[in-house]
């Protein structure tokens, strides 16, 4: 069953970015695991605002966070030369893991949002860790929207 979707509005960062040749098909339409590469872009970009630094910008103890899913609405097609504005936000926050969401927009068209859920874990992955506090106070301070707590 398909989410409702996200209120472009309540979004703080966007990144625009431009369709290129390489990324539709032969109908120039985005092929579809092009937007998750675009969110992943954009989500970089997002981590770079926080002002956190890199290479590990979540966190400076050795932890890694790991995407383990997402959730893909297509809405309606980017094509070849649109310019996108790409939305990245953090909308929830468990105990070791986040949820960021992505709206992907053409002007005021939605055409594509995604719930992409990260993990933070030890290096190898072997086992979770709770979130760096640094992060979760640098997401809630560029946040216009208060991130959803689990229980």
């Amino acid at each position: 069953m398909r989410k409702a979707a996200p209120d472009p509005a309540s979004f703080t960062f966007a990144y625009e970015k431009r369709v290129h040749w390489a990324e539709v098909d032969p109908q120039w339409v985005v092929f579809n695991a092009n937007y998750l590469a675009f969110a992943d872009i954009a989500f970089t970009e997002y981590l770079r605002a926080l002002g956190l630094g890199f290479p590990n910008p979540v966190s400076d103890d050795g932890s890694e966070i790991f995407a383990v899913g997402s959730e893909v609405s297509w809405r309606s097609p980017a094509r070849f030369d649109d310019l996108l504005t790409i939305k990245v936000r953090v909308a929830r926050f468990g105990r070791s893991s986040f949820t960021a969401e992505t709206a992907i927009m053409r002007g005021d068209d939605l055409l594509c949002d995604i719930r992409t859920t990260y993990a933070n874990a030890a290096p190898d992955g072997s086992k979770s860790l709770p979130l760096p506090d640094r992060f979760v106070a640098a997401v809630e301070r560029f946040e216009g929207v208060t991130p959803e707590r689990a229980a």
